[in-house]
């Protein structure tokens, strides 16, 4: 199972970026999606969430009105549109797929390599 980011980079406060997540190894069609993110000296952090049926999301409070995610099963990728970026959003973010059992008592998480996302004052 590979996790690829791809479109991190440099953008100025205000502005938008877009991250996506090539999927390889599995299916995402089963699986929950999402975002987490970890800035310099800080501890991973979840960003956004996808649940495995589509028809839930989740934000963090810091990005809810700002980020946007969602999935394309038939390319199995995963995707973080982020607009009116500030530069606390600065943090290597990381693509997360996760698999949970039917009676929810097991799960397992792929991660992706993650993807460095800077934003200028």
């Amino acid at each position: 199972v590979q996790l690829v980011e791809l479109g991190g980079g440099l953008v100025q406060a205000g502005g938008s970026l877009n991250l996506s997540c090539d999927v390889s190894g599995i299916n995402i069609s089963t699986l929950a999606t999402g975002w987490h993110r970890r800035a310099p000296g800080k501890e991973r952090e979840f960003v956004a969430a996808l649940s495995w049926t589509g028809g839930s999301t989740y934000y963090a409070d810091s990005v809810r009105t700002r980020f946007a995610t969602s999935r394309d099963k038939a390319k199995n990728m995963i995707f973080l549109q982020m607009h009116s970026l500030k530069p606390e959003d600065t943090a290597v973010y990381y693509c997360n797929a996760k698999w949970i059992s039917g009676n929810g008592d097991t799960s397992y998480d792929y991660w992706g390599q993650g993807t460095q996302v800077t934003v200028s004052s």
